[in-house]
């Protein structure tokens, strides 16, 4: 019998030493010191001579350099239209008619009376030739017909304008992108305006073929273009952006850029830079410049409305010594590198030239083939760590019942190791 008690005090003995190490142990894991998660990394790079280009960055969308809206310049019937949604047409082709019996008509009457006039002035004149009495009276009577025949002139000159103004021609040239009426219907009257894309004021319109009446008014590229026939040039488009006015200064026409579709995010296309805004557009604080870029080669199947990401090369430095961004630190206006000398990291001032997206040129302060130090830090994930598994029923990842997660970790409980 006190064989079996002291079998079983041993147990109970060797149990409690069991739990004893590890509380310790939790312990010991709750409160000892957590390493950084964020540990420190130092590689160093050599000073190269590249190309360090800087670029500005901006958002687009694709407009046509040319959209005219047709009108015609009278009211009338429609009687016919020559193109369709689609067609490519130059500048003057005939679009489309109205019915012009009427005015074929007010012509004819035209040409009636001026030939009546034009006989008129033809009898003043050889009766104010003739000898005879009352010459002041001749001459009144030739002064009135010229006037007459001069009227008759201009008679003719409008009804044949009002005859021209039944054909519509193209005011200039593109693809019919809308057609806005159909035969039989009645036309209203209107003037062709043409539309030049720009970023900055109102493009100027181009003139209308002589035979269309409607004068060629200059408006925006963002204003509509409800012509009874809409053409838009297609293959001349261009990419309307805003630039920060922190960068405006940067951007100057004639710089290179390339402009990424979103619908062809695999096929950049190369543009320049064609003007930039003198005034501001302003949208609650932000303040931004309107810029106009031409495309150089665009592909195929582009639509204006497409929205597009550009970016500007504003300045290149070729053969330049340059380091890695991420070597040059900045405070105060002061750029500072570590360069490895003998083993040692020193700190040093240096002059920075253009920064790149990866790169910075640097002017003085670095010669070539030095070791610069990149700092840069490795992230495990998390700023503090994870405790061990606790020892007693309920424990969470501390040690003790309610143990939580160390460093900046929130504990599951109140427990110990909780929240470090």
């Amino acid at each position: 019998m006190t064989r079996v008690r002291a079998s079983k005090a041993w147990v109970i003995n060797g149990a409690l030493v069991v739990l004893l190490a590890g509380a310790g142990f939790g312990i010991y894991q709750a409160f000892s010191p957590a390493p950084s998660s964020a540990q420190a990394q130092s590689r160093s790079t050599p000073v190269r001579r590249a190309t360090v280009t800087e670029t500005v960055a901006a958002a687009g969308t694709l407009a046509s350099s040319y959209t005219g809206a047709a009108n015609f310049a009278t009211a009338g019937k429609v009687t016919s239209i020559d193109v369709k949604v689609g067609d490519v047409v130059s500048a003057g082709q005939k679009l489309a008619t109205i019915d012009s019996t009427q005015a074929a008509k007010q012509l004819q009457v035209a040409k009636a009376n001026l030939a009546v006039a034009q006989d008129g002035l033809d009898t003043a004149e050889s009766a104010e030739a003739a000898p005879a009495t009352g010459q002041n009276s001749q001459a009144n009577s030739v002064t009135s017909a010229q006037a007459k025949l001069d009227q008759a002139e201009l008679d003719v000159q409008t009804a044949q304008q009002a005859l021209d103004n039944t054909v519509l021609y193209a005011p200039g040239a593109g693809t019919v992108t809308a057609i806005n009426g159909t035969v039989g219907q009645q036309s209203s009257s209107g003037s062709s305006a043409t539309s030049q894309s720009s970023s900055s004021s109102s493009g100027q319109g181009g003139q209308g073929s002589s035979s269309n009446s409607g004068a060629a008014a200059a408006s925006s590229s963002s204003s509509s273009s409800g012509g009874f026939i809409t053409i838009t040039n297609l293959t001349g488009l261009v990419v309307n952006t805003s630039v920060a006015e922190i960068d405006v200064s940067k951007v100057k026409a004639g710089q290179k850029a390339t402009v990424t579709l979103n619908a062809l995010p695999d096929k950049p296309i190369q543009a320049t830079v064609s003007s930039v805004n003198l005034t501001p557009t302003t949208s609650g604080s932000v303040v931004s410049y309107g810029a106009q870029l031409a495309l150089t080669s665009p592909p195929d199947g582009l639509r204006p409305g497409q929205s597009a990401s550009v970016v500007i090369t504003v300045a290149e430095a070729a053969d330049a010594l340059s380091v890695p961004a991420a070597a040059v630190q900045t405070a105060g206006g002061t750029n500072l590198v570590t360069v490895q000398e003998n083993g040692q990291n020193v700190t040093r001032q240096v002059q920075v030239g253009l920064r790149g997206e990866s790169t910075v040129q640097i002017t003085s302060g670095l010669t070539e083939g030095e070791n610069v130090v990149l700092t840069g830090t490795a992230s495990t994930g998390t700023t503090g760590r994870t405790g061990g598994t606790g020892g007693f029923p309920g424990g969470g990842t501390g040690g003790f019942p309610g143990g939580g997660q160390r460093g900046t970790g929130t504990g599951a409980g109140g427990g110990f190791g909780g929240r470090g």
